[in-house]
């Protein structure tokens, strides 16, 4: 296994630490960097191993990505200062085992390696997916309509169309006719705190076995074929309570098992839909955090062609932009052209995550098994989420 090689590297290169290095503990300067490197190679090979495996570690995998690349190299080079060559060998034996966990994307840099093929004669289609911090509920709301508004968007992904309780729980709101007035060139799909907007035709919406996604199937301009969006919003990992408390972990440990089934009824969602398929939204999920496996088998990552090597899209705090939550995914039929993340003026903590696609081939035949619902559902027809256990920020 993969996952098992990588922890014999790391392990190994620690291993030295148990052996003892007389000469480098003695060179001033030179111990600490080691004991720095082994420290950090024990924490990476249990966070191998444990990562997405055991709920607690949800907490450990919450760190900045960046830090499993920035960290082992500034071990590194403090290796080179000091001359400790056993310190540089564990250091780059953890730089290289956890750079898939850091989040960048080297590849983005690289002008040619995933050059975006041409838009298709009628266009490509421009969807925008976006996490709206509790829909306006600490904003005024004409800038945010407004802001909205100038995103000129051909189909709009939006999650947290509710407002936060601060109790754990959360209120749906019903601002569908301010909406409706806001973009009558688009029709609205609304259910389970999510709205897609479309100026599309909207085919038929779907019913997900995951309980916080809402599949919405689009006619394509030119021939019609079908492209189905998922509105995705995986539940996030904690609770806003002290962690001096029992709740706390208790709440972890639900929310790991809901993100678990979340993410297995997403992966079936996908897996059983005949057309090419656009996943996107706050998935609540790094590189960092094990269920970024789960994501791996949804579709193809578009981030490589936001040209960034260090993507992110959500900020703890103004200045802490230093988490990549939000995805946009596809499956083999949908193209992307272009993908970028754009700035939502204070108006949320998550970046809009913007992209033009089109499709490739014709689509297969529809799946008659499907459990069609018609697009006219509005905020009377959302299904809540479990109150007493809803995630803070969901």
């Amino acid at each position: 296994m993969r996952t098992a090689g990588a922890l014999g590297d790391v392990l190994a290169a620690a291993g030295v630490l148990v052996a003892g290095d007389g000469a480098n503990a003695a060179r001033p300067g030179g111990g600490w960097v080691l004991w720095a490197a082994g420290a950090w190679a024990v924490f990476l090979a249990a966070h191998l191993v444990l990562n997405g495996r055991w709920w607690f570690w949800l907490l450990p995998s919450l760190l900045p990505p960046p830090v499993f690349a920035a960290l082992p190299a500034l071990l590194l080079v403090l290796a080179g200062v000091t001359g400790d060559l056993v310190a540089g060998a564990v250091a780059g034996a953890a730089l290289l085992t956890g750079a898939r966990q850091s989040g960048l994307v080297p590849g983005a840099l690289v002008r040619g390696t995933r050059r975006p093929p041409p838009p298709p004669p009628d266009g490509a289609v421009r969807v925008v997916s976006w996490n709206t911090q509790h829909w306006c509920q600490s904003t005024d709301p004409e800038p945010f309509y407004a802001f909205l508004r100038g995103l000129d968007a051909d189909v709009y992904l939006l999650q947290e169309y509710h407002h936060d309780e601060f109790d754990g729980t959360y209120r749906l709101i019903d601002d569908e006719r301010r909406l409706r007035a806001t973009f009558p060139g688009h029709r609205a799909v609304i259910a389970r705190g999510l709205i897609t907007l479309s100026r599309l035709p909207v085919a038929a919406t779907v019913e997900t076995a995951a309980r916080r996604t809402l599949r919405v199937d689009l006619e394509m301009p030119g021939d019609g074929r079908i492209l189905a969006t998922f509105n995705v919003h995986i539940p996030v990992q904690l609770r806003l309570v002290s962690p001096l408390r029992a709740d706390f972990y208790r709440a972890v440990r639900t929310r790991a098992a809901d993100r678990a089934r979340e993410y297995r009824g997403l992966l079936g969602d996908v897996a059983g839909c005949p057309h090419p398929a656009l996943i996107a939204g706050d998935f609540n999920t790094t590189a960092a955090i094990g269920d970024a496996r789960r994501i791996a088998r949804l579709g193809a990552d578009a981030v490589a062609l936001s040209g960034r090597l260090c993507p992110t899209s959500w900020q703890a705090r103004p200045g802490l932009r230093w988490w990549r939550l939000d995805w946009v995914l596809t499956t083999p039929g949908a193209r992307v052209h272009s993908y970028r993340f754009r700035d939502p003026r204070g108006l949320s903590d998550h970046s809009v995550q913007e992209v033009s696609v089109s499709l490739a081939e014709p689509d297969h035949p529809a799946n008659t098994g499907l459990r069609i619902r018609h697009h006219d559902e509005g905020t009377h027809h959302a299904l809540p989420l479990s109150g007493k256990d809803r995630p803070a920020g969901q």
